[in-house]
């Protein structure tokens, strides 16, 4: 095969520079065009070549009213077929953006999607099809519901809208992607370069007083976000759909791939603060904030530590209660499977197996890692000792442990990373079982009707090859409800159409049952999805 043939390009000679992504206020029935189209795109020292929704990464922000109706109309002007998948609405079925509900738009091609916006909150689009690559590329945009309600959320001086992404960067050029098939599918592709907006380097200037909204998305492929501000206060106060029960004031925010969080920042600091990214071994700054000028003379700080109880979502909790102990309906299973093959063996030369995440781990047998029950991997003895070369300099694999503050079972950097690179979904795959049924991905036949509250049981399992967070998104059939953690009741709800599960924890959800039609559920880290990490089912009207 012909190695460049089967390779994207990552030329951006003579391609339009990225532009800077719009805000765009939207009203009910407005028509709005959408391009999708290669842009070379400055990010450090580097120029690459990258995708654009209307020339700008990401694309522009849609601020639309609660009960709208849009029409978009998208051409496709990329390198392979498309979709746009507006992630967390709900609309009608054949909206959706995927290619069971519509046919996809080759290259120069065109589709017009009817997009409601039924529940206040923050969405975004992407692409779903070969998401691993074209949303990695740049392709993903915000969208901010206004509600209907005037005092739904605290008041606040200006909102902002920021998408948190990586990318990984070799050689001043994007990482090569191969057409013919996904790889980083173990673990997914992590960035060595963070991103918000697009920028590497990000700031703005706040007012002393002021009190700014900020939308937050994780549009990275596989990389979790545990968000923070030094230099100024932070108050949570929705999520996925809309508001929480209880707002909270926080002094962090963990966000998985595809979910979402709308916190409250009151700079009450003059000087400098920072929108951070925490891990266990190390800080990334994402935006440096300047507080100056003239103070802020609205009224929403005096309201800021004024902590809401919304009474809809009390509401919820009391007619749910009655699932909270009860048996699920459903049951879903997190697994993975790798066949890395034999190595052939030189002369004089044994076996060895070793974890790919703990280099000091080498056995003389087949077997699981003590530290992360991660499957051992064949290779030579003369090699073993090498077996952690190529790995990340920040060993962060939590092994189900707390690191201080830190939330357990999460993976927040991609320790194994020469394995990880060679993983494609013909040595390692992600699935989806029904338990019950003992179906798997696309043999899954779930069948709902509208108007159901349906219970299902989503176990993040040890007994897997590759035991991993997954960041576990229902397309829009309906909304959800976290209902418990390790049967630990939810503290605080909220809407959701995004649960991340944590390694070895049982995550029980209700899923309201709202819109008729073939809907998809997968994991959304990416390269998981692209390897088989997905089933669809249906709801009849």
């Amino acid at each position: 095969m012909n190695m460049r043939a089967d390779h994207f390009s990552r030329d951006a000679a003579g391609l339009p520079e990225a532009r800077a992504p719009q805000w765009l206020e939207l009203a009910h029935r407005d028509q709005f065009d959408l391009r999708i189209a290669p842009v070379a795109k400055r990010i450090g020292d580097a120029t690459v070549r990258m995708l654009a929704y209307n020339g700008s990464i990401p694309g522009p922000t849609l601020r639309v009213p609660q009960g709208s109706e849009l029409v978009v109309n998208v051409v496709n002007d990329g390198d392979l077929e498309a979709t746009v998948h507006w992630h967390g609405l709900r609309l009608e079925n054949r909206y959706d953006g995927t290619a069971e509900t519509q046919r996809p738009m080759p290259i120069g091609g065109a589709f017009t999607y009817r997009i409601k916006f039924p529940d206040p909150g923050v969405y975004w689009y992407h692409p779903h099809i070969r998401e691993d690559y074209a949303q990695e590329l740049g392709l993903y945009g915000n969208i901010v519901v206004v509600p209907a309600e005037a005092d739904y959320w605290p008041p606040v001086d200006r909102e902002l809208a920021f998408a948190l992404d990586d990318i990984l960067l070799e050689d001043g050029k994007v990482a090569p992607f191969s057409r013919s098939e996904t790889t980083h599918t173990a673990m997914g592709r992590f960035g060595n370069v963070l991103l918000v907006n697009g920028q590497s380097q990000l700031s703005f200037t706040a007012r002393l007083g002021e009190v700014v909204r900020f939308y937050l998305t994780d549009t990275a492929n596989t990389r979790v976000f545990n968000v923070g501000v030094r230099g100024a206060r932070m108050k949570l106060v929705g999520g996925d759909s809309g508001h929480y029960e209880r707002e909270e004031l926080v002094e962090r925010v963990v966000i998985a791939p595809s979910e979402r969080a709308v916190v409250d920042v009151l700079f009450d600091q003059p000087g400098q603060a920072t929108l951070e990214h925490r891990t266990p071994q190390r800080i990334y700054p994402l935006i440096g904030i300047t507080v100056a000028g003239e103070p802020a003379t609205s009224s929403a700080a005096d309201h800021f530590e004024t902590l809401r109880i919304n009474p809809d979502m009390l509401a919820e909790r009391e007619r749910v209660a009655v699932y909270v102990d009860a048996e699920p309906h459903k049951t879903l299973a997190f697994v993975a499977e790798m066949n890395m093959g034999t190595p052939e063996l030189a002369s004089g030369a044994s076996l060895k197996y070793f974890c790919p995440m703990h280099a000091e781990v080498i056995r003389d047998a087949p077997g699981k890692c003590p530290s992360c029950a991660m499957k051992l991997l064949p290779r030579e003895a003369r090699s073993a000792n090498a077996s952690g070369q190529g790995q990340s300099a920040s060993h962060s694999h939590s092994g189900g442990k707390v690191h201080g503050r830190f939330p357990a079972g999460i993976e927040w950097e991609d320790d194994m990373v020469e394995v990880n690179r060679m993983t494609t979904p013909a040595n390692t795959r992600w699935k989806l079982i029904d338990q019950a049924a003992g179906a798997e991905g696309r043999a899954i036949d779930w069948r709902f009707r509208v108007g159901e509250l349906v219970k299902i049981r989503l176990v993040n399992t040890m007994d897997s090859d590759h035991p991993m967070h997954h960041p576990f998104h229902i397309h829009g059939a309906g909304r959800f409800l976290i209902l418990s953690r390790d049967g630990a009741v939810e503290p605080n709800l909220v809407w959701k159409d995004t649960v991340l599960i944590p390694t070895g924890q049982t995550v029980d959800i209700l899923l309201e049952v709202t819109n008729p039609g073939r809907w998809m559920a997968h994991c959304h880290i990416a390269e998981h999805h692209e390897s088989g990490m997905m089933f669809s089912f249906n709801v009849d009207p």
